[in-house]
């Protein structure tokens, strides 16, 4: 009889050894197939379902939920056994304290304490994801379960972050490309040459912050020996800024030789503007006109920066016009100004890129300082007074970069 029990126990122990190499080839399997998932670029929700169906039934947990960072917070991806309403409970205060594979002891807090064990799975020091697992029976093996679970946790949490980092890779190589288009649209937008003659002399400085900017500046000669130039600013970066600049421009150029009265051209400007934009942008713009037979100079300010004009040692701003363009159908009011040029002077067109600039003590360019500079230098040629000026402002601010978009205009009538 002894002999015969020994047999027995025998067989019990090698039916159990069967058992648990079926189950370890099953989980191993399993593995395979999560592995292989991956490299098939399953998509993360089909990566949580095949790790709760793994936990559940392989593993046979009774209790798992399973946290990862979803745009700055902290969700539940995956879960097994645990009521929803406890799911929505957020405990972004209790992950944080778990920096590696401990037995859960908080007994009050009514989501934790459904769990035994937590398994955080993090990147050096930045957490990716934290697994909360629980019910384990009293004859299961917790230890070689649980570090099996880890395992399969991490693979599943470094494969989740890799897609989340290839995606990034890809939404910024998409920008990188939209933003080339766009600087190369805007090039093309922008006067690589500006006139110069015996009456007047136009130069420009133009620095986008990103590559691409807002910033607009155009002139047009006449026939009737009139020149006219302008400057604006147009909301948002980008593509749709570099498009919206290829509107206005065509606009530009195409009413102006239609319209000869500023003010006439500035109310078609607007509704054009605002039939594209649909008053979700706007521009703030200043156009000027200059005639050489009359030397008179007639502009419009439509809510930009006032231009400094010196002439005969005096500096004045040019404030007449309107408001900003694009924003509503019709301009409530608009004023054009007229000056009469009789002596050499000096205008300069800046957007407000230019007021922003700060040094590294934290002051913003000085407004005296600056009209010194203009009624100090306005006999210089444009390009001189335009160089001279980069000087100072590089000087000024030291080593700290543009704030924002950077475009002067300066236009030296003689």
């Amino acid at each position: 009889m002894a002999g015969y029990s020994n047999i027995r126990q025998g067989l019990a122990s090698i039916e159990a050894l069967e058992r648990e190499l079926n189950l370890k080839q099953l989980q191993v399997n399993r593995l395979l197939n999560i592995t292989q998932a991956i490299n098939n670029n399953v998509s993360a929700e089909g990566l949580f379902e095949m790790y709760s169906s793994f936990l559940s039934w392989e593993m046979g947990v009774k209790k798992m939920a399973l946290f990862f960072r979803k745009e700055g917070e902290w969700t539940c991806t995956a879960s097994v056994g645990i009521e929803e309403k406890l799911l929505e409970i957020d405990i972004t205060d209790r992950l944080l304290q778990y920096t590696r594979l401990n037995n859960v002891e908080d007994s009050e807090h009514p989501l934790v304490k459904q769990f035994d064990v937590v398994i955080p799975v993090r990147h050096k020091d930045t957490p990716l994801a934290y697994a909360f697992i629980g019910g384990f029976g009293e004859d299961d093996d917790m230890y070689n379960k649980v570090q099996f679970i880890t395992a399969i946790s991490n693979i599943i949490a470094v494969a989740i972050e890799n897609k989340r980092l290839f995606k990034k890779q890809l939404q910024q190589e998409r920008l990188n490309r939209e933003m080339e288009l766009a600087c190369e649209m805007q090039q093309m937008l922008i006067p690589k040459t500006l006139p110069s003659c015996k009456h007047y002399e136009l130069a420009s400085i133009y620095k986008p912050h990103w590559n691409v900017g807002g910033d607009y500046y155009d002139f047009i000669e006449t026939n009737d020996e009139k020149i006219a130039f302008c400057i604006g600013d147009i909301s948002g970066k980008g593509v749709a800024a570099a498009l919206l600049m290829a509107n206005f421009q065509a606009n530009f150029h195409s009413l102006f030789n239609q319209y000869s009265d500023l003010t006439v051209f500035i109310k078609k400007l607007n509704q054009a503007v605002l039939h594209i934009t649909k008053a979700e942008r706007f521009i703030t713009f200043f156009v000027a006109e200059f005639n050489l037979k009359t030397r008179t100079l007639r502009y419009v300010n439509a809510g930009h920066n006032p231009p400094a004009l010196a002439i005969n040692g005096k500096l004045q701003r040019l404030k007449k016009g309107c408001t900003i363009l694009g924003s509503f159908e019709k301009l409530p009011e608009i004023e054009a100004g007229e000056i009469q040029i009789e002596d050499e002077a000096l205008l300069l067109l800046f957007t407000d890129g230019l007021t922003d600039i700060k040094n590294e003590k934290g002051e913003f360019l000085d407004q005296h300082y600056g009209q010194k500079f203009i009624l100090h230098n306005y006999d210089l040629p444009a390009k001189a007074f335009n160089e001279k000026m980069m000087r100072e402002i590089e000087a000024f601010k030291g080593k700290l970069k543009f704030p924002d978009d950077f475009t002067v205009l300066t236009c030296k009538i003689f």
